[in-house]
């Protein structure tokens, strides 16, 4: 069993910077895949960034340019970087994990993000 414990949340005005951080304990063997994702009031959780050790990282649109996502592998812990950022990233931000090439899903308890106009 995997857990996952983000922190780095909060309120920042629009074009500020906020970092995540999301650290793995537990069983935490074959994890290929650490993400993250967000869910906004009223819409589907969707997927934001997300990193693999073959692959590399993969970012959804609307964030392109804007957010970077890193993994420090001997921590067991991946970042998010988050700047420019805008009242419509506002969400809940939630770690993902994958281990075994996706056989096991692990999700952390999430972190509130909240950008002001």
């Amino acid at each position: 069993q995997v857990q996952l414990v983000e922190s780095g949340g909060g309120l920042v005005q629009a074009g500020g910077s906020l970092r995540l951080s999301c650290a793995a304990s537990g069983g935490i063997v074959e994890i290929s895949t650490m993400g993250w994702y967000r869910q906004a009031p009223g819409k589907q959780r969707e997927l934001v960034a997300q990193i693999t050790r073959t692959v590399g990282a993969h970012y959804a649109d609307s964030v392109k340019g804007r957010f970077t996502i890193s993994r420090d592998n001997p921590r067991n812990t991946v970042y998010l970087q988050m700047n420019s950022l805008e009242p419509e990233d506002t969400g809940v931000y939630y770690c993902n994990a994958k281990q075994f090439g996706g056989v096991y899903v692990y999700w952390g308890q999430g972190t509130q993000v909240t950008v002001s106009s």
